[in-house]
């Protein structure tokens, strides 16, 4: 990996230090409060996953729903460095994906990220695909709405990756009706991962023998 990538990234796990230590001092209410303000990202053995997935699925066109501060950004702008590929990648927060663009230019990976400030549902209706990998990390009620409009543009082969699926505890009620709607569709191959706050990965196409 690149100088300057691990450099940024040595930035981005300070930042996460720092506001754990703000975590563990505020009260559970003030924390969701503020939650806008905190990196909240995958974390690095999610992102290391995801990064490792898109490489070797060589995938070129790679959506991101939810750049957030754009941690998860730059480990798939890496990804897609190394494949010569785009991210595309969706917040409704444009002041935090102009953030993650400073942080991809020091990386010297902003010119494979094309952010897209706005709603996501109407973001990916108005984006033409094929999409070769995706990752849902947004507003957890926007999983299924989202999913169920990429669907229909996903490639041959193509990995869609939903991130906390068992952590933290709040949001399991809504990941376990993602991953049953997601199991439903008779062209997933589909497993949950213990990895970070709980990954569900599907694959589309080339179904496994049942």
């Amino acid at each position: 990996m690149d100088e300057a990538v691990k450099a940024v990234l040595a930035e981005y796990h300070a930042r996460g230090a720092k506001e754990s230590e703000i975590q563990n001092r505020v009260s559970e209410e003030e924390w969701f409060n503020r939650r806008d303000e905190f990196l909240i990202s995958v974390g690095r053995d999610a992102a290391v996953l995801l990064n490792i997935l898109a490489k070797g699925a060589e995938a070129r066109t790679i959506l991101e729903l939810g750049t957030s501060y754009g941690y998860s950004t730059l480990w798939l702008a890496e990804a897609a460095h190394k494949t010569g590929g785009k991210v595309i990648s969706l917040d409704i927060g444009a002041e935090k994906q102009e953030y993650a663009r400073n942080m991809l230019r020091k990386a010297g990976l902003a010119a494979h990220v094309d952010f897209r400030p706005g709603d996501a549902r109407e973001t990916i209706a108005s984006l033409k695909g094929p999409f070769d990998f995706v990752l849902i990390d947004l507003w957890k009620e926007l999983y299924i709405p989202c999913f169920d409009l990429v669907y229909p543009k996903l490639s041959p082969g193509a990995f869609v990756a939903a991130d906390n699926m068992l952590l933290p505890e709040y949001c399991r009620p809504g990941a376990l009706l993602y991953r049953k709607h997601v199991r439903s569709k008779p062209d997933i191959d589909s497993v949950l991962l213990p990895v970070g706050h709980g990954i569900e990965l599907s694959r589309y196409g080339d179904m496994l023998a049942s």
